[in-house]
């Protein structure tokens, strides 16, 4: 990949103002000073960080959320389903379905996609977290932090949902919880993504354990020791990007989650300082902190209404290009083998975390810049197909993929993309987009939603059941046992 790096060094990821923001580049913390043993929270309510994210946790009720956010949570679940559905029959998926296998699992718990199969209370959801995002094309959360809150999160639920029985009432509100602990935990510590951390596999964990802590309806103190066992058990390194570990994180953070609320209502215990001790997780996994995030501001609108959706199937910092090589391809009508080069222009953190130049395989093409330009220049699109194995070994993908050329400019924001295509004949077009599909400033419509989880869905449970499955997940909150829905699944 050739790049020109106009301003590269700076524009640290994640965190502060928001992640597709109106800034041209992404906000510095100040770091924070803050000392195990100060008190914070709504008001002065004398709680440390932890007490009062698990108080905020607990008390969170259907009733009292605003309609904005428990219709978001409808949105997330539908997606996230959808994109499990599609993921069940990816090969990844099933190399871990066939180990659990053989080491053994109680089935209790629906796999879905799986024609009926069930494993325990935690291998269902570690299979299910897998499905869900290895593919690449779940939720992203747009307000912050770059994490992958459903599909960390969304297989806990299902596992305690289907043995305890919950409504959907119940499961939106614990959707909305894992957005609160995981995103605000997020909030409070700016240099974790740089530290090499996957954050769907550290905060995932403590998103899936404030949920599952929520659903299981543990009380505030409760939710202290279930979030720290879910902080003692999160890993997840940026170094797995692109192979089966990536997805694999998922699977984990859900597993940790439920294992986490269970052991805490049976009374094992953790640190009551865990996020903001001086050896707790925002000291020993960032090197910046800004704690006070964590614990305020708690009657604002909720962090899920920050969420994002997928139009395509690889990492979200690719999404503003996609959309301007397609836009350029159709625009322009030049035909890639009247192409010179193919310039990209975007936000300094997209070459950051996405290096790959020439990817061998369809996992490793969802972070490749090259081959995200390439690819969906060539096809007009960025679905499942444009990310495979056999697309990434295309010849005329490699051939586009070598002309590409990613221009780092800081004056771009993350959601902004331009392409510039020079053709062997000496003419040269450009065509913009100011703000990604999906995101918070361009949002994907219900509407879409449903195309998107059709077309997803549909392959697997057919389209009846799929079409069935939207009406209820919109009408979530009639729901009395959440088994109705994970039945049509199966």
């Amino acid at each position: 990949m050739e790049v020109k790096r106009r301003d590269v060094l700076g524009a640290g990821l994640l965190l502060g103002a928001g992640y597709f923001a109106s800034q041209p580049a992404l906000a510095q913390s100040t770091g924070s000073t803050t000392t195990s043993g100060e008190s914070y929270g709504a008001g002065n309510t004398g709680l440390g960080i932890t007490q009062a994210l698990s108080k905020h946790i607990a008390d969170l009720n259907y009733e009292d959320l605003p309609a904005d956010s428990t219709h978001e949570a409808k949105r997330a679940i539908l997606d996230w389903m959808g994109c499990a559905m599609a993921g069940s029959q990816h090969p990844t998926p099933q190399i871990l379905i066939k180990s659990l296998k053989e080491i053994g699992s109680l089935p209790t718990v629906t796999v879905l996609g799986q024609k009926g199969l069930k494993l325990s209370m935690l291998d269902a959801p570690l299979a299910n977290g897998q499905m869900g995002h290895v593919l690449d094309f779940d939720d992203t959360h747009l307000g912050g932090v770059i994490l992958h809150t459903s599909t960390a999160t969304m297989p806990a639920l299902l596992a305690i949902g289907e043995s305890e029985k919950s409504s959907g009432k119940e499961m939106m509100t614990a959707l909305v919880a894992a957005f609160e602990a995981g995103i605000r935990v997020g909030q409070g510590m700016p240099g974790h993504h740089r530290g090499g951390w996957h954050l769907t596999g550290t905060l995932g964990t403590i998103a899936a354990t404030g949920g599952s802590a929520r659903l299981r309806k543990l009380t505030a103190s409760q939710t202290v020791n279930a979030l720290g066992i879910g902080c003692t058990q999160a890993a997840g390194m940026q170094q797995n990007r692109g192979s089966d570990c990536k997805s694999f994180h998922a699977g984990k953070s859900a597993y940790h989650g439920v294992l986490a609320s269970l052991l805490a209502r049976n009374g094992f215990t953790s640190s009551p300082e865990i996020l903001e001790g001086n050896l707790g997780f925002t000291r020993i996994y960032s090197k910046t902190q800004d704690l006070p995030m964590i614990a305020s501001n708690f009657n604002t609108p909720k962090l899920i209404n920050g969420n994002g959706y997928k139009p395509y199937a690889c990492g979200v910092v690719l999404h503003p290009l996609i959309d301007a090589s397609i836009k350029a391809s159709i625009d322009h009508k030049v035909a890639p083998e009247e192409i010179e080069s193919l310039e990209i222009i975007v936000h300094p953190d997209v070459i950051r975390i996405t290096g790959v130049d020439a990817p061998g395989s369809g996992l490793m093409s969802k972070f490749s810049a090259n081959h995200a330009a390439a690819a969906s220049y060539i096809d007009q699109a960025g679905g499942i197909s444009q990310f495979t194995n056999e697309k990434a070994q295309q010849p005329k993908v490699q051939a586009l993929r070598k002309l590409v050329k990613v221009t780092a400019s800081s004056s771009y924001r993350l959601d902004q993309a331009s392409a510039i295509v020079r053709t062997k004949s000496g003419k040269t077009f450009e065509s913009g987009i100011e703000h990604a599909t999906g995101t918070v400033a361009n949002p994907i419509s219900d509407q879409n939603l449903e195309a998107k989880f059709l077309g997803n869905a549909s392959q697997v449970m057919g389209k009846e059941k799929a079409n069935s499955a939207i009406k209820s997940i919109w009408s979530l909150e009639k729901m009395a046992n959440i088994q109705t829905l994970i039945r049509l699944f199966a």
